[in-house]
């Protein structure tokens, strides 16, 4: 099979000085569109884009600054999703019987946004055809896989070093998406920030994040319509020091949704992100002191 892999599916982006208990996690903002890919498929690279947080791994830059860490990921959400299960795959996309271990029936799966996803954002079918099961498996063994246990490694890293550690997992959403959530008084919602309702990330930590982002100015929901998802689900888990936040961006702040290109408000907002990185970060290894005290 003809490789499709960028000579990085993936990075890490490292600060000079490594000393935030953060870690910073974009794994749908990768826009290399590979020639076998798009030979697969029957949309142009616009229309697979519709699926992209475009430059959201941009908007959060900032946090090397500050000294933390960011896994970004290359290959784009339309090729391999990495914010679900290794497996969740729609069987109407493939030739022939998926193996039993497969997820064939989880909601994602059922609206065409599995591991590899059938459809982009906006419905549209994305291959000419049905793929075979090896095409999928090739994509999970090479970028998949590699990088869950390139996250794991990285969220077991600053948990060892500092006791407790938090994860930050960067989205961003269609404008959309927040029509029927926020109530006409609340006015235009900026951020959504996903705690899985309290199971992946303390109270205190998540109030600790909304608290700065409402300082830049931004407008901020809890968990509608987005909650967290695979990535938060894996890694959160609050009573053992570990605490997962998804934070997904409306992309009307800073991206025009129909060209995808930058609108002149995207330096203003990552100024804003980073400077709220800035205030968190401090507050956050303070919280975490107690456990990185009794790790030493």
């Amino acid at each position: 099979m003809a490789d499709h892999t960028p000579a990085r599916p993936f990075d890490i982006l490292t600060p000079v000085v490594w000393s935030a208990p953060v870690v910073f996690n974009s794994p749908h903002s990768g826009r290399w569109y590979g020639e076998d890919f798009l030979r697969l498929t029957r949309l142009s690279p616009t229309a697979l884009r519709k699926s992209e947080d475009c430059y959201v791994d941009e908007l959060f830059m900032g946090c090397l600054e500050h000294g933390a860490p960011m896994l970004r990921a290359h290959a784009p959400r339309s090729y391999v999703d990495l914010n679900r299960e290794p497996y969740e795959l729609d069987p109407r996309m493939f030739q022939g019987e998926l193996p039993g271990y497969v997820n064939t029936t989880s909601p994602r799966v059922a609206g065409g946004l599995g591991t590899i996803p059938r459809i982009v954002a906006e419905g549209e079918e994305i291959y000419r055809g049905r793929l075979g099961f090896a095409e999928a498996l090739s994509r999970i063994n090479r970028i998949y896989l590699p990088y869950h246990r390139t996250l794991a490694a990285l969220v077991d890293e600053v948990q060892k070093n500092n006791g407790a550690m938090l994860l930050v997992d960067c989205h961003s959403m269609p404008s959309s998406a927040l029509a029927s959530f926020a109530p006409a008084a609340f006015g235009p919602v900026d951020i959504v920030l996903g705690d899985r309702f309290g199971v992946s990330c303390d109270e205190d930590v998540t109030c600790m994040v909304e608290k700065h982002l409402v300082a830049q100015g931004l407008t901020v929901l809890r968990n509608k319509p987005y909650a967290g998802g695979f990535i938060t689900h894996t890694h959160g888990a609050p009573a053992h020091g570990r605490h997962a936040l998804q934070i997904e961006i409306n992309r009307a702040l800073y991206l025009n949704e129909t060209t995808l290109e930058k609108t002149p408000e995207f330096p203003p907002l990552q100024k804003a992100l980073t400077a709220m990185i800035a205030g968190l970060l401090p507050e956050i290894e303070a919280r975490f002191v107690p456990r990185r005290l009794a790790a030493e």
